[in-house]
């Protein structure tokens, strides 16, 4: 172990000690890994933007496929965030902050020369998705990181504006992506396709090689910067958190609010394109679709706060209660099945709002989870990793079930009503253990 990397010494319940140094290396960690998380978000959700110009491009993928390939990231983010939650015990922050930036850089070159050919293969196209996962599977590692360096009556502030600066790199894809794709800045690597309907000339492969140098600063800049805190664990001992009844339970709150964030985040683009771009030739769903997780990612950042002042429980409940009604509007409210363009008023409204609510329960379930394992400072970095993989399986979830519930039933209305029934149970649960007067665990 290379003792100028580590801190052995580092304890941020002590009062004396955080002033001194604790608080200016807890805040620079946070700087720096929030930086990286951003861009994780991004590279994660580059398929959310891709799938949705692919068409136009002379790409011949049913919308089945473009649904599976929005998928693939969810389902490999989900399955690496499983890996990443026990990789800061055995490797500490430095290494794998500024490991796993850098190796992001492999895929979104793969992406950028893929949509510069029209002959690039569905299944080529789903591996890159896969690889682009390592950007959702580096939440499961971060976030517990930071829990490490702050003392837990500032937890809640700080994975606030972690998660939810990081989030943003959703809204920075989404809302960047429509800007660069003009510009014939990457044209000497042969860019540079042609609009079927129109015969005008964007660069999609910009979209993906905008962030090469990015994440090659990033990953330089973590590993000459950042420490690490050792946290004796093996793999075999960090498995403890599945003894305990509580790490179910807030997987299933987490599930509710981060997972229902990240499935709109990658699907809404798509969606607005099957449900109302039929009834309106002129909506952009890009022009929409970053609206929500941008708003989502600043009521994390805002609300991380309050939740360090009146407790996490509160606000997650508020959260379900309102996910519940949001959702049974969009349903009963025709807004999934619509005949009219006048609808999509109405149906970006509820969608932003339910955006803004998962950006609460967000701030909320991260404050909860150090305070419901406050025994074990390591069990509840454990706990929030494994939480996050869990949920982090939204976008592969909500694009392969929207699909399915569309060839089953003709649209998406069912796999929503399975959604409200799994915010009724979530939140029954949290207000049974954690809100309600004489709870097992209040937070």
């Amino acid at each position: 172990m290379n003792d100028s990397h580590w801190l052995t010494n580092y304890d941020s319940s002590n009062e004396e000690f955080w002033k001194r140094s604790g608080k200016k290396t807890a805040w620079k960690t946070l700087t720096i890994t929030t930086a990286a998380l951003t861009l994780s978000f991004a590279t994660w959700f580059l398929y959310s933007v891709i799938v949705i110009k692919l068409p136009h491009i002379g790409f011949q993928f049913t919308d089945d496929q473009l649904f599976w390939m929005g998928a693939m990231p969810g389902l490999a983010g989900g399955l690496l965030r499983i890996v990443n939650t026990f990789l800061i015990p055995i490797y500490g922050t430095r290494k794998v902050v500024s490991v796993s930036s850098l190796i992001k850089i492999i895929p979104v070159v793969m992406l950028g020369f893929a949509v510069m050919n029209p002959e690039t293969s569905f299944t080529y196209f789903m591996v890159i998705g896969f690889l682009l996962g390592i950007g959702g599977g580096d939440f499961s590692s971060f976030m517990p990181s930071t829990s490490l360096f702050f003392p837990k009556k500032e937890a809640g502030t700080a994975l606030g504006i972690q998660a939810g600066i990081g989030n943003f790199g959703v809204s920075l894809v989404q809302l960047l992506s429509p800007l660069v794709i003009s510009l014939s800045i990457f044209s000497f690597m042969g860019g540079g396709e042609i609009i079927v309907e129109t015969g005008k000339t964007i660069y999609l492969e910009n979209i993906a090689f905008i962030y090469v140098i990015p994440l090659f600063i990033i990953g330089i800049w973590a590993w000459f910067s950042l420490k690490s805190i050792p946290v004796k664990a093996s793999f075999k001992e960090q498995l403890d958190i599945f003894k305990d009844k509580h790490t179910l339970y807030c997987t299933m709150t987490y599930i509710m609010t981060f997972g229902i964030f990240a499935g709109f985040s990658a699907s809404f683009p798509m969606m607005i394109k099957n449900l109302y771009v039929p009834l309106d030739k002129n909506l952009d769903p890009l022009q929409f679709a970053f609206y929500g997780p941008l708003i989502g990612s600043a009521s994390r950042v805002i609300f991380g706060k309050v939740a360090d002042k009146i407790g996490g429980a509160l606000l997650t409940q508020v959260t379900g209660i309102a996910l519940i009604i949001l959702i049974c509007r969009l349903i009963l409210g025709g807004y999934l099945t619509p005949t009219s363009p006048d609808q999509f008023e109405g149906f970006l409204f509820i969608v932003l709002a339910i955006f803004f609510f998962t950006g609460i329960g967000n701030a909320a379930t991260f404050k909860q989870f150090p305070v419901i394992f406050s025994d074990s400072p390591r069990k509840a970095a454990g706990v929030i990793g494994w939480t996050a993989a869990v949920a982090a399986f939204g976008p592969f979830v909500f694009n392969v079930l929207i699909t399915q519930s569309r060839m089953m039933t003709g649209d998406s209305r069912l796999f929503f009503w399975f959604l409200v029934v799994g915010c009724v149970m979530a939140t029954a649960v949290n207000w049974h253990f954690y809100t309600k007067s004489g709870c097992e665990r209040p937070c």
